[in-house]
């Protein structure tokens, strides 16, 4: 049966500002008979430019991509110590999407190297040493199923086509054209979700690996690219500065939790919940508050680099009033 996600809750504010820098942060789940809620935000990334990709590595750890020296790097962090250790340091290339790899204690992640390949590698957790897992592939997004079996998202032309790749029968398997980035095991079950963005709506979906077998979970309303599932049954969507828990079934109200009383969480893209069910971890923007003291900022020290920082890349500069549109 096909359910269809109330479209009204999801008419909440969400407004586009010029910059590119997003933060991860904690912050610890609280559940009761009342209801569920989210406090205690701690920026755990506090780093200028790109902290994203957040997974968590166990209920202690969280891996990320995070930016320094001007690479995208694997960071840990780990949770009861509040310190950040760093499992990569590549100087020909930056690694992205960082996961652990099922039955073991490596990560897998993607990495562009300054030559343009992208590929995807496994690292050993302890030396941070690399051996690459698809040799051909530009691997988008993934998760190791198992040891012989990888479901991944591969450029193709101007999309991302979803494949079942089996290393012991050297297979690769379209299962179809057009998805999104969000890949995740399914809890409790044998199956991995995957969003299709084929038709004039995206539909989160199911895929048994092994057999091929697909079924549609439910209908995504648009401009929705990320989503997690709940340890316990059910899955998170982010909207703006809103997460909506909605259950296994579909059948009861979804729970919406307003993250808007903390000012420095704005858009979020992107949520991670650790195994537990403790911990949820976010990736947000930069707050537009934020974004404006670095403009007063830079424009009364006269720093005109970190001025246009402040833009992004497409934004047009006009002079008024002889050049306007």
């Amino acid at each position: 049966m096909k359910y269809i996600i109330p479209l009204a809750i999801f008419l909440i504010g969400n407004s586009l500002f010029p910059q590119s820098n997003t933060e991860v942060f904690l912050l610890e789940v609280s559940k009761n008979e009342g209801g569920w809620s989210l406090f205690n935000p701690k920026n755990i990334s506090n780093n200028e430019g790109y902290d994203n990709q957040p997974a968590f590595y166990d209920n202690n750890t969280i891996l990320f991509s995070s930016t320094r020296n001007g690479q995208t790097d694997i960071a840990q962090y780990n949770i009861a110590t509040g310190k950040i250790q760093w499992l990569t340091n590549t100087p020909v290339g930056s690694e992205y999407s960082p996961l652990r790899i099922p039955n073991s204690d490596d990560v897998s992640a993607v990495r562009l190297d300054t030559s343009g390949l992208q590929r995807l590698y496994r690292y050993d957790i302890s030396t941070g040493n690399s051996t690459l897992i698809r040799k051909e592939a530009k691997v988008g997004y993934h998760v190791l199923y198992s040891e012989d079996i990888l479901v991944n998202t591969i450029l193709t032309e101007n999309r991302m086509d979803l494949i079942v790749s089996n290393f012991e029968e050297e297979i690769d398997f379209r299962v179809q054209k057009n998805v999104g980035r969000s890949l995740h095991s399914i809890p409790n079950s044998d199956m991995v979700s995957y969003i299709s963005m084929k038709g004039k709506e995206a539909l989160l979906k199911s895929l048994h690996p092994k057999t091929g077998e697909t079924q549609l979970i439910t209908s995504i309303p648009g401009g929705i690219t990320d989503m997690c599932w709940w340890p316990e049954g059910g899955f998170l969507l982010p909207r703006g500065n809103t997460i909506i828990k909605f259950s296994e079934d579909l059948q009861q109200d979804p729970i919406i939790i307003n993250l808007s009383e903390y000012k420095n969480i704005h858009s979020i893209s992107r949520i991670s919940v650790s195994p537990s069910g403790k911990y949820l971890a976010l990736v947000s923007e930069e707050s537009p508050a934020k974004i404006v003291q670095k403009q007063v900022e830079s424009y009364n020290a006269g720093n005109l680099e970190a001025f246009i920082n402040c833009y992004s890349k497409d934004v047009v500069v006009r002079n008024f009033p002889s050049d306007t549109l």
